[in-house]
């Protein structure tokens, strides 16, 4: 791994640009926003587009909306298909794409002017198959960007083990839409079709297929994180069990498989610590399916209890939560009244003093 402090990629390596890059932006239903989303993507600096717009069976005008753009911009083409969920809208345009290099953008966030210059830029000067950035998480009354202005290259599986292991200084994650991929490295590769949290496996794919990896900590790309309707504006809902959980048990036997059970170890630490959170989360819900969920949760957790003691002596584990899953294991009960006293009490009480010391 190598950090490359106040990094700006050449502009003479992409000045010509003869590189086409694929852009697939997947829009269902979302009239209020997919203009900006469109105009962000064609505003680009880098000009050498191809921009494939997969209409999702809209029901309101994002249809007409996507083809009024259509009609200023001939890069971009519309392609107007029968409902079947943001994985099967990327698939179909990602077997459309042409581009030696393949992005996705969601039709309801935005993109700044620079991102793919800078992207393919660092990617070129890097010789990566990979570029990835930050992301700045827009709320409805603030915004949140954590950019460094700094570049990480990441050698040989340097860039999937930072993924796994969740690491907070890179924000690779699970999403689609940071990323700059050499077509080749998806050769093959498709979004589930039919289930939500697609993103989980086709990213897990794709980073352990790469070689070198450049990560931009600067923000280019503006994630709105809660809007009315999102997939991930959802809570814990039915599709955690029937996609999400199921997702997370693949992505630890594609680690196994591929070698690398140390790597399957902390997917399996961060996966057990997430259902004791989503446990507690049902538990302050009201809603309908509150002791469905719960109930469901407890048998997952349950069932896996003979894996926790190798999961939780990872090399990323923190020892208190191996503590709180044990006494869950005792007593779901007991459990939540700690977590409620931490939530109320401890956690406050922490930040006090810490913001006392900071004086």
């Amino acid at each position: 791994m190598k950090i490359i402090e106040s990094y700006r990629p050449s502009g003479q390596v992409v000045c010509r640009q003869e590189d086409l890059i694929s852009i697939v932006v997947a829009a269902y239903n979302i009239a209020e926003y997919i203009e900006r989303g469109l105009r962000s993507v064609c505003g680009q600096s880098y000009r050498n587009l191809e921009i494939l717009v997969v209409d999702d069976g809209s029901t309101d005008d994002t249809g007409a909306i996507c083809d009024r753009i259509a009609a200023t911009d001939e890069r971009l083409r519309v392609i107007h298909k029968k409902n079947g969920g943001l994985a099967d809208a990327r698939n179909v345009g990602l077997a459309q794409a042409k581009g030696d290099y393949i992005a996705f953008v969601d039709g309801d966030d935005w993109i700044d002017a620079a991102m793919y210059e800078r992207m393919l830029g660092a990617l070129k000067e890097q010789r990566a198959d990979a570029a990835v950035c930050r992301y700045r998480q827009v709320y409805r009354d603030h915004t949140d960007d954590d950019s460094v202005d700094r570049a990480v290259v990441f050698e040989g599986q340097e860039a999937l083990e930072y993924y796994v292991r969740e690491a907070k200084a890179y924000a690779i994650q699970n999403a689609a839409w940071n990323k700059l991929y050499r077509k080749e490295i998806l050769d093959g590769l498709t979004f589930p079709t039919g289930r939500w949290y697609e993103d989980i496996m086709f990213t897990t794919v794709a980073l352990s297929r790469v070689k070198r990896c450049v990560y931009l900590d600067t923000a280019y790309y503006n994630y709105i994180i809660d809007r009315e309707g999102s997939i991930m504006n959802t809570r814990v809902n039915l599709r955690t069990f029937t996609d999400q959980i199921p997702a997370y048990y693949e992505k630890t036997a594609f680690l196994k498989k591929m070698g690398r059970e140390d790597l399957a170890d902390i997917h399996d630490y961060f996966f057990y610590k997430r259902l004791l959170l989503f446990y507690s989360a049902v538990e302050r819900e009201h809603g309908a399916d509150r002791e469905k969920f719960l109930r469901l949760l407890t048998r997952e957790i349950q069932k896996n209890k003979g894996c926790y003691a190798k999961a939780f002596t990872c090399s990323e584990a923190d020892p208190r939560d191996y503590r709180k899953m044990k006494l869950f294991l005792k007593s779901p009960a007991r459990y939540s009244r700690r977590v409620r006293l931490e939530e109320r009490w401890i956690i406050p009480l922490k930040a006090k003093v810490k913001g006392i010391l900071k004086i």
